[in-house]
């Protein structure tokens, strides 16, 4: 990972346990790009750990742009460099939502939003969240281009339909959009978002939602 992360413009601010921390400060194309090339970097290492009879791992990357500051904290004894920000915050939160949507890469519609062409990435609209102590509501897209080359087939050859079922569940047309979903879950039963929104859809059209729903999903500190 390490060395992906230098090769695009980007450095490591720390290790934490397994994961890591790193920043970007030329550009978002810069990190998504990594995000790819790292995930990229797994298939091959996974590879590598079949050959040995050793199970695959997986990895997440959560991705998120803004200001932040950079420095020294602690005391004489025990000194070390950090970064303090709300961008920090949410890009790992973004992180631990790969876990439950099966995705690789999960990035903020602030970083689709400064990437020079949005075009050349695979992405998909996954969830509106809001995080505690934050009003405003953040869009949040898998980018899938490090997936197989069968999985990124599925997903494109579904994308319309998948975009369709979500304007019915966001239309509250739950029982169009659940059968849209039921649909590329039968196709690709490895889309964990599709079966998501197939269960949502399934749950909302049974009982229904509170007055004023609008399809955002509090997402707790951890």
């Amino acid at each position: 990972m390490s060395p992906v992360i230098r090769a695009h413009q980007g450095f490591i601010d720390k290790y934490i346990g397994d994961a890591i921390m790193a920043l970007f400060p030329e550009s978002a194309d810069d990190a998504v790009r990594a995000a790819v090339e790292m995930q990229k970097q797994v298939i091959i290492y996974n590879q590598e750990r079949q050959r040995s009879n050793y199970p695959p791992i997986t990895s997440g990357i959560g991705l998120h742009v803004g200001s932040l500051m950079l420095g020294t904290i602690g005391e004489e004894e025990r000194m070390e460099s950090t970064r303090i920000a709300y961008a920090v915050n949410l890009a790992s939160r973004l992180e631990g939502l790969t876990k439950v949507y099966g995705a690789g890469i999960l990035v903020s519609d602030s970083i689709l939003e400064r990437l020079g062409d949005r075009e050349k990435y695979m992405c998909r609209f996954v969830e509106r969240v809001t995080v505690k102590g934050k009003k405003s509501a953040v869009s949040v897209f898998e980018i899938y281009d490090a997936e197989t080359e069968q999985s990124i087939q599925l997903k494109q050859a579904s994308a319309a339909e998948f975009q369709k079922g979500l304007e019915l569940y966001f239309e509250q047309n739950f029982t169009e959009a659940q059968k849209l979903f039921s649909k590329i879950c039968a196709i690709n039963p490895q889309d964990k978002l599709a079966a998501i929104y197939c269960q949502r859809s399934l749950k909302k059209g049974m009982y229904g939602v509170p007055g004023g729903w609008s399809g955002i999903e509090a997402l707790d500190e951890k």
